[in-house]
């Protein structure tokens, strides 16, 4: 059998269509699980992977898209009966590839969800050893809407098979994911984790799938794979259809072939026709030739720096060298204390932030982990992973949401053997000291040496030059005048040979008075030999003047527009504000640190009025937040971590409140029968109780009488209806009309990634929520 993984760098390829849409086509009913039909009907699921093997589909993919140990006490016996579904069309055609399908778990994970990374991780990996088993010839890993649960299938596929892993999600018309992450962060994140294709799929039509293929391209050195429905859904004659016909799509299916997509085929509403018309539509237009970018990209959950296009700066105070206070909070298993420097460094500038907890008394592999894991809640930075030790750093580098900075390694092989295989597995841009086991050389020479050494181990491992940052180290110049100058003029070679090159800018500094004077000076010298990363103190008002000023009068800084920022008075007295150690209940709420809420609002209500609390400090900072997510300068988890902190709040609050003078206004919520995801609804009840609202949720795979039944117990005029699944829309359109139908007066807002404005007209609801926030708003207006 041919190696798909040749194939896909030879000839464009194409995935099959949609499964649950043809399913219903042919008697599958509202609510019922399609991948039942692999044991109940198995001849209608071959025939139907036959059928687009007919129309030039090269993959075929198991109808398992739903199938898990969380969802089915017999998933073992679905997947089997899928992949013997598969298998049995495949065997009829040569070069025919079957793919395991794996789909979202239905439920976040920790700590805005709650199912742990590794307990995620276990879940696919069932999944993973029976297909492994029974032989599929790749995983497709697909509609995944969180970055986070993206690496953990990814993580489950690599540990537990030595298959192709394919990898499309699901963005917004906008570029977004459901938790924040971009095109651009995706394609850090899996090409880090050595996917073997990435793309997108679902929830668009091709037409508006193409500039976000075009993104991808621009940045990814990865086959792409394009899969979009048939359009949008409509309702005619009262069941739910995709109008784009397959001349319409195949049309623009041409484009995504331009606009660099190898791997083509469909989602929901598309059949064989569409592939068919795909195929010959596309099948000769030149490949995407998948270029490397090289690019030295890191990432965190919804955003991406990239080192080299200008000076970058990692905040280096999470590091308890010289700093009791840091010591102490580590003894203390205070965390919160290191969430507080994190943010303080976001607010004062810095692009990274570094991540070091190594105390010889403190529990080091629990402590660093738990502490990426808490300041990706509350911070969208790339993070440095900073520790000596190769088994700490790889905990943290499996539940790191993104593709991390490791620090470090150097020329002694011993730790090259033991991080590398880590940054293979995993994904990061190591940070490379430019010494070995004779210690640091005296000479730029030598440290070029080593570095070209570094290099060369490096690329045995299969790690490209661009994931590794070398470090020329900044020695004292109290020990040695000469030492800023052999620094700078490696710093200058390195940079010259094309590589990319950090340093701790403070050490150059330690035995001297005024060390910021030093420090500030340096840190000028050696952006001007090229330095890309400088790890700084950004609370040093000398530092970040230096930096600024570096960028306006190099030309970085376009227009001297950060300078004039930075300058502004938003930015004057940076440095007391960053250190201030108390926050408001506000700030707390505003910043998502949910440890702190409750003493804070305990602490607020004993100088003030239980409804000037709520009316002054939560709603206020519920607004902002959620203006700062609609305006897309926040994302999902930290929307989450400020309605959690707000609800807690509020649960203390109302206390304090006589009965009478509370918000008696009510949502009833439900996730549509036959769809088990709950994923939106939970959000829109977080959101909804943060605010104060009375929610009742009924949960999922709720029937409409069921709707309507709580409807007439809790007489309540406002209903919320969620759906993820395109099979269940049906079930949302029949709820509508009950309701609608037992008192017009009923309001009924609907939401769900198979959704749109149009199309929830059409069902009769009355409003559409693109995201949680605007159920928020709609509902503020509806109790006006």
């Amino acid at each position: 059998m041919s190696n798909i993984c040749e194939i896909i760098k030879q000839k464009r390829i194409y995935f099959d269509g949609g499964m649950g849409t043809m399913l219903q086509h042919v008697g599958l009913k509202s609510g019922e699980v399609p991948e039942f039909w692999n044991i109940q009907h198995p001849d209608v699921i071959i025939d139907m992977h036959r059928n687009y093997l007919q129309a030039g589909a090269n993959i075929i993919t198991t109808n398992t898209f739903g199938v898990n140990c969380l969802k089915h006490q017999n998933y073992d016996e679905l997947i089997k009966a899928a992949i013997n579904c598969a298998n049995a069309a495949k065997c009829e055609f040569d070069n025919s590839f079957v793919a395991f399908d794996i789909g979202p778990l239905g439920r976040f994970l920790e700590p805005i969800g709650d199912i742990s990374f590794e307990d995620a991780v276990e879940v696919f990996a069932k999944n993973i050893r029976i297909a492994r088993e029974l032989g599929v010839d790749l995983i497709i890993i697909e509609t995944m809407t969180d970055s986070y649960e993206t690496k953990a299938a990814v993580i489950a596929a690599k540990e537990n098979s030595d298959l192709p892993i394919f990898v499309t999600n699901v963005y917004d018309e906008y570029g977004k994911m459901l938790t924040g992450a971009t095109p651009e962060v995706m394609v850090a994140m899996l090409e880090g984790l050595g996917v073997t294709a990435l793309g997108i799929n679902c929830s668009l039509g091709p037409d508006k799938m193409i500039h976000l293929i075009e993104r991808i391209r621009r940045c990814s050195s990865l086959p792409i794979i394009a899969n979009p429905n048939a359009g949008l859904p409509d309702i005619i004659n009262g069941k739910t259809e995709y109008l784009m016909n397959a001349d319409v799509f195949s049309d623009y299916a041409v484009q995504l072939a331009r606009a660099g997509a190898n791997i083509l085929g469909g989602c929901c509403g598309t059949n064989p026709e569409y592939i068919q018309k795909t195929v010959n539509k596309t099948h000769g237009i030149p490949l995407n030739d998948n270029e490397n970018k090289n690019n030295t990209v890191v990432s965190s959950f919804a955003s991406v720096v990239e080192i080299g296009t200008y000076p970058i700066l990692i905040g280096e105070r999470i590091n308890p060298t010289g700093k009791p206070m840091l010591k102490e909070a580590l003894h203390n298993e205070d965390i919160n204390y290191l969430v507080k420097l994190g943010l303080d460094q976001a607010d004062a500038g810095v692009h990274i932030l570094d991540v070091n907890v190594g105390l010889p008394s403190i529990d080091e592999p629990t402590v660093l982990p738990n502490t990426v894991v808490a300041l990706q809640s509350v911070c969208d930075l790339p993070l440095q992973l900073d520790s000596s030790n190769p088994t700490v750093l790889e905990k943290a580098m499996r539940v790191y949401n993104g593709k991390p900075m490791i620090n470090s390694v150097n020329g002694d092989s011993d730790t090259m053997e033991k991080v590398f295989p880590l940054v293979q597995k995993y994904g990061g841009v190591v940070i490379a000291l430019t010494l070995d086991n004779n210690g640091i050389p005296d000479t730029a020479e030598g440290r070029i040496q080593i570095a070209k050494r570094i290099i060369e181990y490096a690329n045995g491992f299969g790690i490209d030059e661009k994931n590794i940052v070398f470090d020329p180290l900044a020695l004292t110049i109290s020990s040695n005048d000469k030492n800023a100058a052999v620094t700078l003029e490696t710093v200058d070679r390195l940079t010259k040979m094309g590589l990319k090159t950090s340093l701790g800018i403070s050490n150059i500094s330690f035995g001297l008075p005024n060390r910021a004077i030093i420090n500030s000076t340096f840190l000028t010298m050696a952006l001007q030999k090229g330095l890309s990363c400088a790890i700084v103190n950004p609370l040093h008002k000398e530092i970040m003047d230096a930096y600024y000023s570096f960028c306006a009068l190099s030309g970085i800084d376009s227009s001297c527009a950060d300078f004039i920022g930075y300058s502004s008075q938003k930015q004057i007295g940076i440095q007391t504000i960053t250190q201030s150690s108390d926050y408001s209940l506000r700030d707390v709420i505003e910043r998502g640190l949910i440890d702190h809420s409750k003493k804070k609002t305990v602490n607020a209500l004993e100088n003030t009025e239980p409804l000037d609390l709520i009316n002054n400090e939560v709603i206020p900072a519920l607004n902002k937040v959620g203006e700062l997510f609609e305006r897309g300068e926040i994302y999902l988890p930290q929307l989450l971590n400020s309605a959690e902190c707000a609800s807690t709040a509020f649960s203390i609050i109302k206390t304090k409140i006589p009965q009478g003078n509370l918000n008696g206004n009510a949502v009833i919520l439900a996730t549509v029968k036959g769809d088990i995801h709950d994923i939106g609804k939970n959000i829109v009840k977080l959101l909804l109780e943060s605010y104060g609202f009375t929610v009742y949720d009924l949960g999922k795979d709720i029937s409409p009488q069921r709707v309507l039944d709580a409807v007439k117990l809790y007489d309540c005029k406002l209903v919320a209806l969620s759906a993820l699944m395109t099979t269940t829309l049906d079930a949302m359109k029949v709820t509508i009309a009950k309701l609608k139908e037992y008192s017009p007066d009923i309001n009924i807002m609907v939401g769900g990634a198979v959704l749109n404005e149009e199309y929830a007209k059409q069902m009769g609801a009355d409003f559409y929520g693109a995201d949680a926030m605007s159920a928020v708003r709609y509902t503020q207006e509806f109790y006006k």
